[in-house]
């Protein structure tokens, strides 16, 4: 489009519609190179026109107020070019200039009086809106006004939509009339939408909420048929792509999510991509379950998918499930990248709850920065097998074809694996057991490209560290197989190369489902919902197996019997019963999940007498045993570890008599008492009082002169 530098050429414009907006015309760049502006020439009687179409924009419904305006007297200038003005009017949008919001920032005190009948209608409205035009009419010619567009988009300054059916946090005019809705009534509302619930279904458990403050009338009913109507079509409409280039659209979701996003880097040439998003509530939650508890990790996920692996900090809540506490996106997991976000988490964590720390760090790599994990979180660092089960299982199931040959390989790399305590040399088992199984090519290929360089490092390692048990492991595993539902979806593979749509997907789906799945727990609501929470982990779904449907096949025990539950002529076998690395033929196994009967079968076969322990509780016997042998017979060191080893079992006694006890009031008053020494009122900026001698001459009298005079002293001050 050429400039103009006249107004004369700028052609004049009368839209034959009753009222028009920006739209409706054909706008022209005036000016010069350097500095121009979108106008349009119309006749000055349509100015009312044009103002009443742009304040019935669908998407940005709003009215526009004169912000500022000067007139001047015809013949009060003698010269004057074509563009000069007989009365000038900047009009804004009434959700601006000012942002009264969070961040926002209020103008200084006007010296002149606002229209303000023609406002938005209350403070809260002011959203820091930047969309303003200019109407000037003509000096030279009157019945011609200029219309200068500034800021046609009504966005703030950080560029995002701050009003209207598209803004998630607009206060319409209607505000002052909107029933009291509390942040967990709106989440509760959010999240039911993004789970796809029927909106019926949402409204009436609104309505409940809603009731809660304003009881229950037919104004208040509707007005939250609107705000749930609403609320669903903002969230149909929101979208990942806030910009075309997905590092641009990453900017501006951190500069608007900036509760959500405990640190931030982006990419360049010395420093790798790094986000990391935490929202309020899944801080609570951290602080809440973490505290002298565990944290589980589940680390590079969608590494070969995903733009960027996808690094995630989990604990476990009140039913020992995995409930997702920070998400971290980053390719980068040296130890100076880990380094800085680790400790901005850890901080984060200590601004509200300066006490807050962890009593365990669960790894399910073997190549994990364990140091500095030990570092910064100050506690043990315990190992999970899941992961490497999972790996070996489905490409077991998957690359061999016969079910004797799958779970006799299974065993195979089980009895490796528990052959760390024995002192068997695992090259020449590893060399073995290539040997035996030649024939399976497929498997074998990947075996070697993918674990026989990395097998003695992940051997080390479960020798060396603790082992989660298999209920840990089950619940990591579960949080992975969800995440993995909700990420991978077929509707959604184009957009896995964008980190947007994955923060996108983070933030809302699965930060939704996990929020009223706890919703539903503490609150005995969704009866559905809670009863699929509960069963979401394998170890949950194995306790409602009875231990009668359980049997063996003889004393030696190869295989196991479970009875299915709902139909009691099924039967799933077990083989290899007792191991982590036990084979059931069922169908949630075969995708190379840990299932129920496996778990079922382990906990029967633990009170079998001769039967070996769990690989977790072998890990723990051996590292108690190695605390004892350590220590010299009759030195001080033995009296240490003693010291330590009972230490650490009273503690176990006391877990486990809380955890089995039905009333924590009985096992409280079992606990001995504590005398503490009672302190001192203490004062903010005021030492404490310190007695002492007087001289030998001094007078009593001058000291409480003195005091006196000293108070006196400070009042003259104060004055």
């Amino acid at each position: 489009m050429d400039i103009v530098e006249s107004v004369r050429k700028i052609p004049l414009q009368d839209p034959p519609e009753e009222d028009f907006c920006a739209a409706d015309l054909t706008w022209t760049k005036f000016g010069n190179a350097e500095h121009h502006d979108e106008v349009a020439l119309i006749p000055y009687d349509r100015v009312d026109a044009f103002i009443i179409g742009e304040c019935s924009n669908v998407e940005w419904p709003t009215r526009f107020h004169i912000e500022r305006g000067r007139k001047r007297a015809i013949g009060s200038l003698k010269e004057y070019k074509d563009d000069e003005y007989l009365e000038y009017r900047l009009y804004w949008c009434s959700f601006g200039p000012e942002n009264y919001g969070e961040g926002g920032g209020i103008l200084p005190s006007r010296r002149y009086r606002l229209n303000t009948r023609n406002r938005a209608a209350r403070p809260q409205s002011m959203r820091g809106c930047t969309c303003h035009f200019v109407v000037k009419r003509l000096y030279a010619r009157p019945y011609l006004a200029l219309i200068i567009y500034n800021e046609r988009r009504h966005i703030n300054k950080s560029g995002f939509v701050c009003h209207g059916p598209l803004d998630r946090d607009a206060i319409g005019p209607g505000a002052k009339n909107v029933p009291y809705i509390c942040n967990e009534i709106q989440q509760q509302t959010m999240s039911m939408i993004y789970l796809g619930i029927p909106e019926e279904n949402i409204l009436e458990k609104h309505i409940e909420g809603i009731q809660r403050y304003c009881g229950s009338d037919a104004k208040v009913n509707s007005l939250a048929s609107q705000y749930v109507h609403k609320l669903g079509m903002i969230i149909k409409r929101s979208t990942h792509e806030l910009d075309l280039d997905d590092q641009a659209s990453i900017r501006m979701w951190v500069e608007r999510n900036k509760k959500s996003v405990f640190f931030y880097q982006d990419t360049s040439e010395s420093d790798p991509f790094v986000l990391g998003i935490q929202t309020e509530w899944q801080l609570q939650q951290m602080i809440r379950f973490g505290h002298c508890s565990v944290v589980v990790a589940d680390s590079t996920f969608g590494i070969k998918r995903l733009k960027y692996p996808l690094f995630t900090l989990l604990v476990f809540d009140s039913r020992q499930h995995a409930l997702p506490v920070a998400w971290v996106i980053t390719r980068s997991f040296s130890k100076p990248d880990m380094s800085k976000w680790l400790n901005a988490l850890i901080d984060r964590a200590h601004s509200v709850e300066p006490g807050w720390r962890v009593s365990g760090f669960v790894i399910d790599d073997a190549a994990a920065e364990i140091d500095l994990l030990r570092d910064i979180f100050c506690c043990p660092v315990l190992f999970s097998l899941w992961r490497i089960r999972r790996s070996w299982l489905r490409n077991i199931v998957k690359k061999c074809c016969n079910i004797e040959v799958q779970r006799e390989i299974f065993k195979r790399l089980g009895a490796i694996v528990y052959s760390i305590w024995g002192g068997v040399n695992t090259s020449l088992a590893l060399e073995q057991f290539l040997q035996d199984f030649v024939d399976q090519t497929d498997f074998m290929e990947y075996f070697r490209a993918s674990w026989l360089p990395k097998i003695e490092m992940w051997l080390s390692t479960m020798r060396n560290f603790p082992l989660a048990s298999q209920e840990a492991s089950g619940a990591l595993e579960a949080y992975h197989v969800k995440l993995k539902a909700k990420l991978f979806d077929d509707s959604h593979l184009g957009a896995l190369q964008r980190v947007d749509w994955l923060v996108h997907k983070l933030t809302t789906e699965l930060h939704s489902s996990y929020w009223l799945d706890r919703f539903a727990d503490e609150s005995d609501s969704f009866q559905s919902v809670k009863e699929e929470y509960i069963a979401s982990t394998s170890w949950h779904r194995a306790l409602r197996i009875p231990n009668d449907a359980v049997t063996f096949n003889d004393k030696d025990s190869f295989f196991a019997k479970v009875v299915s539950q709902k139909e009691s002529k099924s039967t799933r076998i077990v083989w290899n019963p007792g191991s982590e690395f036990a084979f059931c033929d069922c169908s949630w196994s075969m995708q190379g999940n840990l299932c129920k009967h496996v778990i079922k079968v382990n906990m029967v076969f633990e009170n079998i007498k001769g039967c070996q322990p769990s690989m977790s509780l072998k890990s723990f016997e051996d590292i108690l045993i190695d605390l004892w042998r350590k220590p010299v017979d009759g030195s001080v060191a033995l009296d240490l570890s003693l010291a330590w080893t009972q230490q650490i079992l009273d503690q176990i006694e006391k877990l486990v008599e809380l955890n089995n006890s039905p009333d924590i009031g009985t096992v409280v008053n079992k606990m001995p008492l504590n005398w503490v020494s009672k302190k001192g009122r203490t004062y903010n900026g005021k030492p404490t009082l310190r007695y002492t001698l007087p001289p030998a001459n001094s007078n009593p009298k001058s000291l409480i002169v003195y005091k006196r005079s000293r108070k006196r002293k400070r009042l003259s001050q104060l004055r």
